[in-house]
């Protein structure tokens, strides 16, 4: 798929209207980053500041995770990073099963086009997609490889914001990141 494709599928996500999201958002939060990206990253969904500009991981958790990034020499530059939902669900709540359902083409289509060599899940949500009966806590930092895919379980950066013990865990698990590289 061609970033011209890539372009036409983040239109089609902006004037989505599948699910009952579409009513509350500001904006719908496609992804970002490299098109020919070798890493992907999904998160969860768009929180408030995310939904108010559009962007992936903007706010406290994306600070964090460029962190993360910036300590195995990476930038968003080099990166892909998209979300399971496009849109915010309201007061940040967990996705439905039917609004991933529904926005899971999106997500799908983009890995596609992307093909990364490794994608990485920030949290129980995207790492769901791929893992169904998989608990993070037991597989997180582990390489897995699921249709053809190789994918990293990792807690998702708010994870480790509230919870301290988990952001030394997102440290070092941010390490295999360089391994792979």
């Amino acid at each position: 798929m061609s970033d011209e494709n890539l372009a036409k599928l983040r239109l089609e996500c902006e004037k989505c209207t599948k699910c009952e999201l579409c009513k509350t958002r500001k904006n719908s939060v496609f992804g970002d980053g490299n098109p020919k990206a070798k890493i992907f990253f999904i998160g969860e969904a768009p929180g408030a500041r995310e939904d108010a500009l559009g962007k992936t991981f903007v706010g406290r958790s994306g600070k964090f995770l460029d962190e993360m990034l910036a300590s195995v020499n990476l930038k968003r530059a080099d990166v892909f990073i998209g979300n399971v939902l496009k849109c915010r669900p309201p007061d940040n709540r967990d996705p439905h099963p039917d609004e991933i359902e529904k926005c899971l083409p999106f997500l799908q289509t983009q890995i596609r086009a992307v093909a990364p060599k490794l994608i990485v899940t920030l949290g129980r949500f995207s790492m769901n997609l791929f893992l169904p009966d998989a608990k993070i806590s037991q597989i997180h930092g582990q390489i897995q490889t699921v249709d053809g895919w190789k994918v990293l379980p990792l807690f998702h950066p708010a994870a480790a914001l509230f919870d301290g013990s988990k952001r030394e865990v997102l440290k070092n698990d941010f390490q295999i990141l360089r391994k792979f590289l």
